[in-house]
C-alpha cells in the first residue's frame, strides 16, 4: 500500500512508520555518543547503561524487577526481541495462541520458527475475547500465548481481569506468554496499561518485550528489549548475538540519556497529542462513513469497510486510496486466509504530522 500510495502521490496512513519529532534529548545523544567513540560492538545483551536504564525503568513504570546484568537483552528493535525469545523458547510444531486480528510480524516470526499458530478472537467494538475459546484451543503441542497491549492492530488495552484470567489460564497450561509493550506509554481515556507480567501467575513464565521505536519516533534506529527470568534471558542473549551481535552502540547510549532524562510529562503529552489526533481523524471517518472502532491505546484505528466498493478489504481499500488517495492497510494483513472479517475491515495509522492528518481528514470528508 505504501507503494501504491507513492504511485499517486497521496497521503500514508498505512504503514506504522510515526514520522512525528524526536526527543531533542535523545537526537542530539546520537552525535556525542558517536564522538565519545561508542561505535564499536557492545556487549551481546547491550551496553550497561542502557541495561541500567531499562531496569530503572521497568521498576518504576511497570512495577518489574529485572537484573539488568542477567534478566535483559537488548536487541534489535521489539520485532527483533521477539524473534531471539521465539526460537529460544519454542520448538518445530509448538502451537501459540494468537489473537485475530493480529499483528503481521507476530505471524511472520512464529512461522519463521516453524511454530503454528492457532487464533483466538477479538470481538469489537471492545475486543473482548471468550474464554471458552481459549480452552477449546489447547492441544498437547500447546507451547506459549501471544498477548499484545494495547494491541496492533485494534488499539485494544487488556484489563487487569483479562491479565488475572490470563495468568490462571497460563498456570493451568504451563504456557509462555509473550508480551509486546511497545505502544505502552500511549493510552487514552482512562485505560492504563498493565505489565502482564505483574500478575500472580506470569511473573515466572512472561518474556516482556518492549522497545523505543514508537514512544522515541525513533522506528529506523531497532533499539527494543526483552526481559524475564535469567535462564531465558541468556538463551535468549545467546542468540541475539548470533542473529544481530548487537543492536547499534550509539543509538544505545541515545535511548539510554532519553529514558534517564524525559520526565512523566513528556510521556502524558505523548497520549494527549495522539488522543487528539485519534479524535479528529476518528470524526473524519465517521463523516465519511467508515465507521471507526475507536482504540483505547497504541496509533491505529481499525474501520468498518462495508460501505465501499470491492469483495476483499485489498479491493475496498484500492478503491479508497483512488478515490481519496489516502493509504490504508486492508483487513487480510490482520486476519487468517479465508477469514470474512478481513473483507470488510482497513486500518490506519495516524502517527502523521498535523498538517498531513488534517490533509487526510479533509480528503475523506469531500
Amino acid at each position: 500500500m505504501s507503494v501504491e500510495c507513492d504511485k499517486v502521490g497521496g497521503i500514508n496512513l498505512a504503514q506504522g512508520v510515526c514520522d512525528t519529532d524526536v526527543p531533542e534529548v535523545v537526537a542530539a545523544a546520537v552525535d556525542k555518543a558517536v564522538r565519545a567513540g561508542a561505535n564499536s560492538y557492545t556487549r551481546h545483551d547491550g551496553v550497561a547503561r542502557l541495561r541500567n536504564a531499562l531496569a530503572l525503568k521497568l521498576k518504576r513504570d511497570n512495577g518489574l524487577r529485572f537484573d539488568p546484568e542477567n534478566q535483559i537483552v537488548v536487541s534489535a528493535g521489539s520485532t527483533g526481541a521477539f524473534y531471539c525469545a521465539a526460537i529460544a523458547l519454542l520448538s518445530p510444531g509448538d502451537e501459540v495462541i494468537l489473537f485475530e486480528p493480529y499483528y503481521g510480524y507476530h505471524l511472520s516470526t512464529l512461522q519463521a520458527v516453524e511454530a503454528k499458530a492457532v487464533y483466538a478472537t477479538l470481538r469489537p467494538p471492545d475486543w473482548s475475547f471468550d474464554p471458552a475459546e481459549l480452552e477449546s484451543l489447547i492441544t498437547p503441542r500447546t507451547r506459549a500465548i501471544m498477548v499484545c497491549t494495547p494491541a496492533n492492530p485494534c488499539g485494544k488495552v487488556w484489563t487487569r481481569a483479562e491479565l488475572e484470567w490470563l495468568g490462571g489460564f497460563a498456570e493451568k497450561h504451563d504456557l509462555v506468554v509473550f508480551t509486546d509493550e511497545i505502544y505502552e506509554y500511549i493510552t487514552y481515556d482512562g485505560h492504563k496499561h498493565i505489565s502482564p507480567a505483574t500478575i500472580p501467575g506470569l511473573a515466572e513464565r512472561a518474556v516482556t518485550i518492549g522497545g523505543y521505536s514508537k514512544t522515541y519516533a525513533i522506528t529506523g534506529w531497532r533499539i527494543g528489549y526483552s526481559a524475564c527470568r535469567a535462564d531465558w534471558a541468556e538463551r535468549i542473549g545467546q542468540l541475539n548475538d548470533l542473529y544481530y551481535v548487537c543492536a547499534p552502540s550509539p543509538l544505545q547510549e541515545a535511548v539510554a540519556a532519553g529514558i534517564e532524562t524525559l520526565t512523566p510529562d513528556f510521556y502524558a503529552g505523548l497520549s494527549a497529542e495522539y488522543k487528539a489526533k485519534r479524535d479528529k481523524f476518528c470524526a473524519a471517518l465517521t463523516k465519511a462513513g467508515l465507521k471507526p472502532f475507536i482504540p483505547q491505546g497504541a496509533y491505529y484505528v481499525l474501520a468498518d469497510a462495508s460501505g465501499l466498493t470491492g469483495a476483499t478489504g485489498k479491493d475496498k481499500a484500492m478503491e479508497l486510496l483512488r478515490r481519496t488517495g489516502v493509504a490504508s492497510v486492508p483487513g487480510e494483513s490482520f486476519y487468517r486466509d479465508g477469514s470474512k472479517e478481513a473483507d470488510n475491515i482497513i486500518r490506519f495509522c495516524y502517527a502523521k504530522r498535523e498538517k498531513d492528518i488534517n490533509e487526510a481528514c479533509r480528503r475523506l470528508e469531500v
